[in-house]
């Protein structure tokens, strides 16, 4: 017991004096170590300094032109940037005057400001995530105020903001709601100033509506001139061109030759969405009823009865992208205010033969009278033209409902029918027909087929159903038509003209 006992106080014994030796070392190396601040840029060491503060207000006093460009109080130093505080027996430190040059060499510096990004919700989106730079919010507010008032009447979005919009008496319209089809995010940061930094809030209201690579194309306008006329001519339809150019009101406005106008492509970095509640009157169109008296020769045509259109006040829902109504607009209810008058013809069709017996003056019917090629009431959701600088070769039909028929505009032979096609894959389920006189018809985006390749169907049969294949934003008809085969030296015209 006594020898583990010694042994024992022998342990203690070198343990304390261990103790006591390290505690004597550090204290005598604590007062020989010094403080200092470690700099570092993207992880690399640049060498230690003995004031922090030093080197921020070094840095603020020399980037006085970065404070005078933006009117910023404080310049700071990169990202990527870092300093800590350490204790070091190294008594060498580094000048703050050589500290400053590397760090001014290798990165620029930064001002407070605020990032924001726009990010596509739809992971599918072909769109980029876009980050835009500002000093101050209200830029970018009064930016985004003014791309919608672009695509919205700012009388019509204030009245919305302040929910005092006027009751739909008759006919009008009110707004359900607004929105960006797009994650916008801001985010107060440290900006680096060899970014773009936007300070003016109409600089950047461009930037947004035309896009990063846009450049302006302007018009000087002559003699005969028409908004529509410059606008089709420069790939823009109507909406675009006072999109582009907000001083004039309407289509109908008058323009000055030698004024000069504003003829770009617009490419929104966002998706305004704007859901609307309308009510409007439509056309209904009337019937034509043909009688024959074989008494009269084949020239002979007496209207009896003049054609009146009807009037359908309908009610619809429309979702509308940076000002174009989408293609899947739907009808909620509609009522008759007028009913349609049919248009009464008598036709000769006397037959003369001649002294061969061969038979001259037989009434043939045409067929030149062109049917609607879906129900009604409809509602057209895109015009004939350009849209986003390519044309739109074709008008949109829809609010019939998915599956609703679709028919045949006049007789003819079925062409193609199926999915894509000679009007390829963007036209999903498509029928084109061949009519008399060369011209063409085309029935894309059908949810089903109903007819066969080298089929002669009539005029007002069905030859499909309502659909959205393909490339579309809604259930609709895309109805083009073509004189010559389409994408085959087919030339496309406005299809409208066959019910003007």
């Amino acid at each position: 017991m006594k020898v583990k006992s010694i042994i024992l106080c022998t342990v203690i014994t070198m343990v304390i004096s261990s103790i006591v030796f390290i505690t004597g070392v550090l204290e005598h190396r604590s007062k020989d170590a010094s403080e200092v601040y470690q700099v570092y840029l993207d992880g690399k060491k640049l060498g230690a300094i003995a004031n922090e503060e030093e080197l921020y207000s070094l840095i603020n006093k020399e980037q006085s032109n970065i404070k005078d460009t933006y009117s910023v109080d404080t310049v700071y130093p990169p990202n990527g940037f870092n300093i800590t505080k350490d204790l070091t027996y190294d008594t060498k430190v580094s000048d703050v005057k050589d500290i400053y040059n590397e760090i001014k060499e290798e990165k620029p510096f930064t001002i407070k400001g605020y990032v924001i990004t726009i990010k596509p919700k739809d992971e599918n989106s072909t769109k980029e995530e876009v980050k835009i730079n500002v000093l101050d919010q209200q830029v970018f507010l009064d930016a985004i105020n003014e791309l919608i008032t672009s695509f919205i009447p700012a009388d019509k979005y204030q009245a919305y903001l302040d929910d005092e919009q006027a009751e739909i008496v008759d006919t009008g319209s009110l707004i359900e709601s607004v929105y960006f089809e797009e994650s916008i995010t801001v985010k107060e940061d440290y900006i680096g100033t060899d970014d773009k930094i936007y300070t003016d809030a109409k600089e950047l209201s461009q930037y947004l509506m035309f896009g990063p690579n846009a450049e302006e194309k302007l018009y000087t306008v002559a003699q005969g001139d028409t908004i529509e006329s410059i606008s089709y001519a420069n790939q823009l339809n109507t909406e675009e061109f006072l999109i582009a150019n907000p001083n004039f009101k309407s289509a109908d406005s008058l323009l000055s030759i030698g004024q000069q106008v504003n003829v770009s492509l617009i490419n929104p970095l966002v998706t305004l969405i704007a859901e609307m509640h309308v009510v409007e009157d439509a056309d209904i169109d009337f019937e034509v009823e043909t009688s024959y008296d074989s008494s009269k020769p084949t020239t002979y045509e007496q209207v009896t009865q003049e054609g009146v259109k009807g009037v359908n006040r309908i009610t619809k829902k429309v979702k509308y992208a940076n000002g174009e109504e989408n293609q899947g607009a739907y009808i909620a209810s509609y009522t008759t205010i007028k009913e349609p008058v049919t248009k009464k013809v008598i036709k000769g069709s006397k037959r003369t033969y001649s002294g061969g017996g061969a038979i001259s003056g037989t009434y043939v019917d045409t067929g030149d009278t062109w049917a609607w090629p879906t129900n009604s009431p409809y509602v057209l959701t895109s015009p004939y033209g350009y849209r986003w600088g390519k044309l739109h070769d074709g008008i949109d039909i829809s609010g019939t409902g998915y599956g609703s028929p679709i028919y045949a505009v006049l007789d003819g032979v079925v062409v193609a029918a199926g999915y894509g096609g000679m009007m390829g894959s963007s036209a999903g389920y498509n029928v084109v027909i061949q009519h008399a006189n060369g011209y063409y018809t085309v029935y894309a985006h059908m949810s089903r087929v109903g007819v066969s390749v080298g089929q002669r169907v009539s005029r007002k049969q069905q030859v499909g159903a309502m659909g959205q294949t393909g490339v579309a934003t809604g259930t609709h008809l895309h109805f083009g038509l073509y004189t010559g085969k389409p994408y085959a030296g087919g030339r496309a015209v406005n299809p409208m003209q066959l019910w003007s």
